[in-house]
C-alpha cells in the first residue's frame, strides 16, 4: 500500500474535480474480462487482509526496511538505530512466525455475516515474504526456518482462499511488484537508497531480467496452485515503465490463459492494465465514470497493531453508503495479529455491519448510483426500477425525523414508499415543487428497524 508523491496528487485531483493528471480509464475489450468487472461491481463490499510475520513487531508492512525519510518508514526498537541491523532483525521474523490460533474458517464466516461478497489477501508484500509456497525463494512461510511450516495449515494463503471460497466469495491475491528482499531487485552489490531498484535496469539487464522472470513465475504459481482467481491486486505502482518495466501485458496474458477474465488492477499504472481504480484511504466527491474502488483500514493501520483505534460501526456504515452511492466498491482491510487472530474489536464491528447489512442489504449489493445522487443527508442508490434513499444521520443521532423531503417524484396511483426493515408503506404527499414528503410514524422514528443510517425503499417513481 501506500502510493504517494505525485501519484497520490493526481488521483486527489481527479477525486476532487480538478485537472486529471492520469491519461483516462482505459476500459477492457476482452469479454470474459468485462463480464467479471460487471460482476465485481455487483459485490460492493470486500474484505482485504494485510499480513506477515512483520505483525509480531506491529508496525508497519514492509516499509520500515524502506530507507526514505517519511513517517510511514519509521523505524521502532531496539535495532532502531542503525539500518541494516535492523534489516536484518527484519528479515528473521519469519523464525517466530508461528500464528498457531490461525482459523480462517471463522474469518470468512465473520466477513459474510457482515455482507461481504470478496476477499483480498497479502500473497506477498514489499518486504519479499512470501505467504504462500513458492519455488522461487526460501523467504517463505514454508520454509524450514519458519516454525509454522510443518502445520498443515502452513501454506496461509491457500487456506485463506479456500475458506473464503467455501462462504461463496470472490478471490483476490494482492501481490507486490517490488520486493526488497529480491537480489534481483536490492542488489546486495549496492545498499537500498528508496522504494525503488538499488541499480539501473538498463545498465544491468540480466539482473533485471532476471528478476521479471521471478515475477511471472510466483504471479504463475498463484494463478495455477489456488483454485480459481478473480483479481489480481498489484501493488507498487512505481514499478512500471519506461524504468522498472516488468511486462504487465505479458503477465496478466500468462495469468488469464490460466484464469479466464481474471481482474487484473495495476494500481496507479494507467492504461488496459489497471481494470478498476483503487483509490487510498479516501472517497470520491462525486460519482465516477469508471469503475473503483476505496481502499480502506477499519482500524489506523494496515497490518496489526495492538491497541490499534478502530473506525466506529456508524462511520464504517456511512462510508459503505456513500462509496455504494457513487458508483464505488468498498475494500475494507483489518490486519490479523501475530497468532492469527482478528481484533475482537475488528470482529465485533463485521457483526454490528452485519447486522444493518441484514436489514438493508437490497440496497447495497448489486446496485449503481442512482440521479441525484445526493440531498443532503441523503445518498441515492437503485437496481431496476426501484430507487433507495438512503438517510445518513449526523452525529450520534438516533430518531429518524418525523418528515423527509426527496427531490423525487412518484408516479400517481402506483408508486409508494417503504423503510426496509419495516413492514408496510409509508405515508406520502406530493409537494407544490413537484418533491416528495415522507411522513414517518412516531413509534417507527424512535424504534427505527436498525442503527447508524436507515434506508428508504422508493418504488415507482416517475
Amino acid at each position: 500500500m501506500r502510493h504517494r508523491a505525485l501519484v497520490a496528487l493526481s488521483l486527489t485531483a481527479a477525486l476532487l474535480g480538478g485537472a486529471p493528471e492520469r491519461p483516462a480509464y482505459v476500459p477492457p475489450q476482452d469479454p470474459a474480462v468485462l463480464r467479471k468487472l460487471a460482476w465485481w461491481q455487483d459485490q460492493k463490499f470486500g474484505l482485504m487482509l494485510h499480513w506477515g510475520p512483520y505483525s509480531q513487531w506491529g508496525v508497519v508492512e514492509s516499509w520500515s526496511i524502506c530507507p526514505e525519510d517519511e513517517g510511514w518508514c519509521e523505524r521502532r526498537g531496539p535495532f532502531a538505530g542503525n539500518y541494516f541491523a535492523y534489516k536484518t532483525a527484519y528479515e528473521k521474523l519469519g523464525t517466530t512466525f508461528k500464528p498457531s490460533a490461525f482459523d480462517p474458517a471463522r474469518w470468512a464466516k465473520a466477513a459474510k455475516a457482515a455482507g461481504m461478497r470478496y476477499v483480498v489477501f497479502t500473497t506477498k508484500h514489499h518486504d519479499g515474504f512470501c505467504m504462500f509456497d513458492t519455488a522461487t525463494t526460501s523467504y517463505k512461510v514454508t520454509d524450514a526456518s519458519v516454525p509454522f511450516h510443518a502445520d498443515p495449515r502452513a501454506n496461509l494463503a491457500r487456506e485463506v482462499f479456500t475458506a473464503f471460497r467455501k462462504e461463496g466469495f470472490g478471490i483476490g491475491a494482492y501481490f507486490s511488484k517490488p520486493d526488497w528482499h529480491s537480489e534481483n531487485y536490492w542488489w546486495p552489490r549496492f545498499p537500498p537508497k528508496d522504494r525503488h531498484a538499488n541499480y539501473d535496469p538498463a545498465r544491468y539487464p540480466e539482473r533485471w531480467r532476471a528478476f521479471v522472470d521471478t515475477t511471472h513465475r510466483q504471479v504463475e504459481e498463484l494463478m495455477t496452485g489456488y483454485g480459481p482467481m478473480d483479481i489480481l491486486w498489484l501493488d507498487g505502482g512505481w514499478v512500471a515503465p519506461p524504468r522498472e518495466d516488468v511486462d504487465i501485458p505479458g503477465l496478466a496474458a500468462m495469468a488469464r490463459s490460466h484464469q479466464p477474465g481474471l481482474l487484473v488492477v495495476d494500481r496507479s499504472v494507467a492504461g488496459p492494465y489497471e481494470n478498476y481504480l483503487t483509490p487510498e484511504q479516501t472517497v470520491p466527491e462525486q460519482p465516477l465514470d469508471y469503475p473503483w474502488e476505496t481502499c480502506m483500514t477499519m482500524g489506523n493501520s494496515w497490518s496489526y497493531v495492538p491497541g490499534d483505534t478502530y473506525k466506529d460501526a456508524r462511520t464504517l456504515i456511512q462510508l459503505l453508503c456513500r462509496i455504494v452511492s457513487r458508483g464505488g466498491n468498498f475494500l475494507l482491510n483489518v490486519g490479523p495479529s501475530p497468532s492469527g487472530e482478528l481484533d475482537p474489536v475488528a470482529l465485533e464491528r463485521l457483526q454490528e455491519l452485519g447486522a444493518w447489512m441484514k436489514v438493508n442489504g437490497e440496497a447495497i449489493h448489486g446496485t449503481r448510483p442512482r440521479a441525484p445522487y445526493q440531498a443532503g443527508p441523503l445518498v441515492f442508490t437503485g437496481k431496476g426500477k426501484v430507487t433507495y434513499a438512503h438517510y445518513l444521520p449526523a452525529g450520534t443521532d438516533q430518531a429518524l425525523p418525523p418528515r423527509l423531503v426527496l427531490p423525487l417524484e412518484l408516479s400517481r396511483g402506483r408508486g409508494h414508499v417503504e423503510l426496509l426493515g419495516f413492514a408496510g408503506a409509508l405515508p406520502v404527499r406530493r409537494l407544490v415543487d413537484g418533491s416528495l414528503e415522507i411522513i414517518v410514524p412516531e413509534a417507527l422514528r424512535l424504534h427505527p428497524p436498525c442503527a447508524h443510517a436507515w434506508v428508504f425503499k422508493l418504488v415507482g417513481l416517475g
